[in-house]
C-alpha cells in the first residue's frame, strides 16, 4: 500500500470515527435536536438508540485491529444507515443543508473502505 493511500486511509478513517461517535452520542443521549429530526422524519425515538449503539459498536470495530470480516459488516451497516437517512430526508422534503452530514458520512464511509490496507480487508 502506498503512503498516499495510507494517508487517505487514516484522514477518511479518523474523521468517519469522529463523526459517527458524536451522532451515536447525541443520538443514545437522545439530544432534543435528535429527537425533534427523527420525529420529522417519522421514525419512533427508540430507534436513535439503536442507531446510536451500533454506531459507537461499529467505531470499534474499524478501528481495532485484525477481525476483517467484522469491519466488512461495519462498513455495511455504516452505508445503509447513511444512504437510509439520505433516502430519509429526501422522502419528507427537507432541504439541502439537511443532507450535508449523511452525505459526508457516506463518502466517508466509501473512503475509508475502499483504501483499507490488506490486513483489514476480508477475504472471500
Amino acid at each position: 500500500m502506498s503512503k498516499r493511500n495510507k494517508i487517505i486511509y487514516w484522514i477518511a478513517t479518523i474523521w468517519l470515527a469522529l463523526g459517527m461517535t458524536s451522532t451515536g452520542i447525541v443520538q443514545i443521549i437522545k439530544m432534543k435536536e435528535e429527537a425533534d429530526m427523527m420525529a420529522h422524519l417519522g421514525y419512533s425515538l427508540y430507534f436513535l438508540t439503536i442507531l446510536g449503539v451500533w454506531k459507537i459498536l461499529g467505531v470499534i470495530a474499524i478501528l481495532i485491529p485484525k477481525f476483517p470480516l467484522l469491519k466488512e459488516w461495519a462498513y455495511a451497516g455504516f452505508f445503509f444507515a447513511m444512504s437510509g437517512a439520505i433516502f430519509s430526508h429526501f422522502a419528507v422534503g427537507d432541504s439541502g443543508i439537511a443532507y450535508f452530514g449523511p452525505t459526508l458520512l457516506l463518502v466517508l464511509t466509501v473512503t475509508s473502505w475502499y483504501f483499507r490496507p490488506i490486513d483489514r480487508k476480508a477475504v472471500v
